[in-house]
């Protein structure tokens, strides 16, 4: 409800009165990015990741309609994850206004990628993104029948276990100073006990996970590198290697 406006106030509007006190501009700007994002991915989803990929991938033809469906979706998930990330990235370099005031710094930009308080620590959370590439080209090899030892699939475990680990674990201490430079302050009291709570306790939470996490990927990782190497002598037939 429009503040100092009864419901006949509002009721008597016109309707394109009605929207230009509902919605200003910008608010126009996000609606029509969100119908455009919608869209093009949608025709990412239902034309071109099929095109693509079974041009790319011939195994693609032969999925079931499922393994289908699930491909196109991480096909899509793949390159959102990578639009998001790189729009995390450049929040968190070149945004004066997110840098100066990390916990209510509003600009355009991160309105865009994700509107609300704490916009300097929610794009930080958001670089995580840049794993999940690996992780669907993990289930692309997999459903396509790759050895977990084939070159491919142990140059994407590597590759995983690495930007895993960049993206969630070593940015740590960089979080935290963030978060302990701005504890205390009156930006950090006008948030709510109960957002300072959750933002937080979730913090924590889930940083524990990504080193649970990324001590099972280590090992999974080390496991396949161990199990490569030992099985090579086992391949050599009269002097050669397959």
């Amino acid at each position: 409800m429009v503040e100092g406006m009864s419901v006949k106030h509002l009721l008597c509007f016109s309707p394109g009165t009605w929207g230009r006190v509902a919605m200003d501009p910008f608010s126009q700007l996000i609606l029509l990015i969100s119908v455009v994002s919608f869209c093009t991915f949608q025709w990412l989803f239902h034309s071109v990741s099929p095109w693509v990929s079974s041009r790319i991938s011939p195994g693609f033809l032969k999925l079931s309609h499922k393994q289908k469906i699930e491909w196109n979706s991480r096909t899509v998930s793949t390159l959102h994850a990578l639009l998001v990330g790189l729009f995390c990235l450049y929040i968190l370099f070149f945004d004066e206004a997110v840098n100066h005031d990390p916990v209510w710094g509003d600009p355009a930009l991160v309105k865009i990628n994700g509107q609300g308080m704490l916009p300097y620590f929610a794009n930080f959370r958001l670089l995580a993104e840049f794993s999940t590439p690996c992780v669907n080209q993990r289930w692309f090899f997999e459903v396509l029948g790759y050895p977990k030892v084939s070159k491919p699939n142990m140059a994407n475990g590597v590759l995983m276990a690495l930007v895993f680990f960049l993206v969630r674990i070593a940015v740590m201490p960089v979080y935290y100073s963030r978060m302990c430079s701005v504890y205390g302050t009156e930006a950090f009291y006008r948030v709510s006990f109960g957002g300072r709570s959750a933002w937080i306790f979730s913090s924590i939470c889930l940083d524990i996970m990504n080193v649970m996490w990324m001590h099972k990927i280590a090992r999974g990782c080390y496991k396949v590198l161990r199990s490569s190497r030992k099985s090579k002598p086992e391949s050599q037939e009269n002097g050669k290697t397959d």
